[in-house]
C-alpha cells in the first residue's frame, strides 16, 4: 500500500497534492540519497568551473553587475553579502504553512541537481522541515523573476544570521557560490500558487454537489445534464462536470422530468460554465508540477555535459498566465452560484415564500445573503482582473520584462476565499429550500450531502442574524468536493 504519509523527495515526482499535504503537516518528507549525490557532483561542477571562467552571481556580481568580477581576496565573503543585501522582504510575514510549501519546493528543485548548492543545504532543509523549523519570511518582495527576497531571508536563517520563526537549526555554512544558487527560483511563489490550486480544486469540486442541492430544491430539468447533449459540444470540463451531476443526482440514470421546460441559466448552463474552470484548474496543475520538479537556477550546472549555462528558466509567465485564467473562469463560476442563490429566494421557482421566510407576512429570511454573496463576488471580479498585462524594468534596465506570478497567486487566494463565501451563502440557501419544502430526494450522493448539511447546518425559521451560519458554512462547504 502507499504511504501518503511519507513524501521521498527526488526532484523529479513531487505533485502539488504533496505540497498541500507536508504545509498542513499531513506529510513527512525523506530526501533520496541520490538525490544528495547528484547534488555533491553538481557542487564540485560549479566549484571547477568557477576556476576557469566567469560564472554569475558565484564569480561576479548579480543583476547590472554581472560583468562585476569579485575580488578573489573577499570571494569568501560575497555569498552572505548577496544574502545580506537581497534580504529585504516586506510586509506581512508568510503563514508557516506558506513557508513549509515553500521548503519543500526548494529542497525537491534543489534535488533535481542545477543549482551547485553544498549538499548540506539540501540536508539543512529536510530536517528543518522533519522538525517542524520555520523561517520568519516577508510576504513582499517578489514580481516573478525570482523570489529573491524571501529566499535570501530563509539562507540566513539557516546560516544563524536571522532569528527562526519557530523552532532552531544549528547554523549551516554558506559557501561562497552557494547564495545566487539558493535564491535563484520561484519557490514562494509556487508555494503561494500550489496552495489556492489545492484550495480551488476541492471547492470547485464541492460547487457541484451544492448545485445540486440547489436544482434539487428548484426541480430542475435532467436534461441540460444529458450524456447526449454533452457529447455532442465535448470540452473536456463540461463533459466531466455533466457527468458529475448525473452521479450525484441520477446514479439509476432515470431522473424526473424537471417543474419547466428550460431552467434559468445557473441551472441549465452550469457545466458550460463550471467546465472551464475544471479545465482551468487541471491546466495550473500541469504547470505547478512541471516547475515543482525543475531544476530552473540561474546559471544551469548541468552534471550530464559538465558545463554552466546562463538563461532565462527564472521567468513564470506560465504560472501567471495559467492563474490569470483560472481567475477569470471562476469568476464566471461564482457569477451563476449567485444566480441559482437568487432563484433560490424566488417563489415562482421554489413554489416556497420570498427569501424562504417562514415568519409573519413582511419577514426577510435569508435575503441579507444575496448582499454578502455579491459583495464577496465583488471582491472576486477584482481580484479576477489579469496581472500579466503589465511588466516591469528594472536593475539599471538590464530586467526588461516581470511575469507578476507571485501577484497572479496572491490574487488567486484572494478569489478562493472570497469564493468560498458565495458558494457558504448558496449551500445556505439551498439547504435552506430542502428543509422548508421537506424534499425526499433520491438515494443518491446528493441525499448524503443533504444529510451531511442538515448535520452541520442549524435550521432555525425565525428572521436572525446569519453571520454565524455564514461563517460555518464557509468552514464546511469543502467538506462536500469528496463526495
Amino acid at each position: 500500500m502507499l504511504d501518503r504519509s511519507r513524501i521521498l523527495l527526488d526532484g523529479t515526482s513531487l505533485g502539488c497534492a504533496d505540497v498541500a499535504r507536508v504545509a498542513r503537516r499531513s506529510a513527512s518528507v525523506e530526501l533520496s540519497s541520490d538525490a544528495v549525490e547528484r547534488a555533491e557532483k553538481a557542487y564540485l561542477l560549479a566549484g571547477e568551473m568557477g576556476a576557469k571562467r566567469a560564472v554569475y552571481g558565484r564569480t561576479t556580481g548579480v543583476g547590472a553587475n554581472r560583468h562585476a568580477v569579485v575580488d578573489p581576496e573577499s570571494i569568501d565573503q560575497h555569498g552572505l553579502r548577496l544574502l545580506r543585501s537581497h534580504a529585504g522582504g516586506s510586509g506581512d510575514p508568510f503563514p508557516d504553512s506558506t513557508v513549509r510549501a515553500t521548503l519543500l519546493i526548494r529542497l525537491n528543485q534543489l534535488a533535481a541537481a542545477g543549482s551547485g548548492v553544498h549538499p548540506r543545504l539540501l540536508l539543512a532543509l529536510e530536517t528543518a522541515l522533519r522538525v517542524g523549523a520555520v523561517p520568519h519570511v516577508h510576504s513582499r518582495g517578489a514580481i516573478g523573476t525570482g523570489d529573491l527576497s524571501a529566499l535570501a531571508e530563509i539562507a540566513l536563517t539557516i546560516a544563524g544570521q536571522q532569528p527562526w520563526s519557530v523552532g532552531w537549526l544549528d547554523p549551516v555554512p554558506i559557501s561562497p557560490g552557494d547564495a545566487l544558487a539558493f535564491i535563484s527560483s520561484n519557490a514562494a511563489t509556487l508555494a503561494e500558487a500550489t496552495l489556492a490550486w489545492h484550495e480551488l480544486s476541492r471547492l470547485l469540486r464541492a460547487s457541484i454537489v451544492i448545485t445540486a442541492l440547489s436544482y434539487s430544491a428548484l426541480g430542475g430539468s435532467p436534461e441540460a445534464f444529458a450524456e447526449v447533449v454533452h457529447a455532442a459540444r465535448p470540452h473536456p470540463g463540461t463533459v466531466r462536470c455533466a457527468a458529475e451531476i448525473r452521479r450525484i443526482l441520477m446514479p439509476d440514470g432515470d431522473p424526473p422530468p424537471g417543474r419547466r421546460l428550460q431552467d434559468p441559466f445557473g441551472l441549465r448552463a452550469f457545466p458550460q460554465v463550471h467546465g472551464p474552470a475544471l479545465d482551468a484548474v487541471d491546466a495550473l496543475e500541469r504547470v505547478l508540477t512541471i516547475d515543482l520538479n525543475a531544476a530552473a537556477e540561474n546559471p544551469l550546472i548541468d552534471i550530464g555535459t559538465e558545463r554552466v549555462y546562463h538563461h532565462g528558466q527564472f521567468s513564470t509567465a506560465y504560472v501567471a498566465l495559467a492563474l490569470d485564467s483560472l481567475r477569470a473562469a471562476l469568476h464566471h463560476v461564482a457569477e451563476l452560484a449567485t444566480a441559482r442563490l437568487s432563484n433560490l429566494v424566488e417563489p415562482e421557482l421554489t413554489g416556497l415564500s420570498p427569501f424562504l421566510a417562514s415568519g409573519p407576512v413582511g419577514s426577510s429570511g435569508i435575503m441579507i445573503l444575496e448582499y454578502v454573496a455579491h459583495d464577496a463576488l465583488g471582491q472576486l471580479r477584482h481580484a479576477a482582473s489579469p496581472v500579466t498585462l503589465g511588466t516591469a524594468v528594472i536593475s539599471r534596465g538590464l530586467e526588461d520584462h516581470a511575469s507578476f506570478s507571485t501577484q497572479a497567486a496572491r490574487s488567486t487566494a484572494a478569489a478562493a476565499k472570497a469564493y468560498r463565501t458565495v458558494l457558504a451563502c448558496e449551500l445556505l440557501g439551498a439547504v435552506r429550500a430542502l428543509r422548508l419544502a421537506g424534499t425526499e430526494l433520491p438515494d443518491a450522493p446528493v441525499a448524503q450531502a443533504l444529510r451531511r448539511a442538515t448535520t452541520l447546518l442549524p435550521m432555525i425559521e425565525e428572521d436572525h442574524p446569519l453571520s454565524a451560519e455564514i461563517a460555518r458554512a464557509e468552514q464546511v462547504v469543502d467538506e462536500f468536493a469528496d463526495y
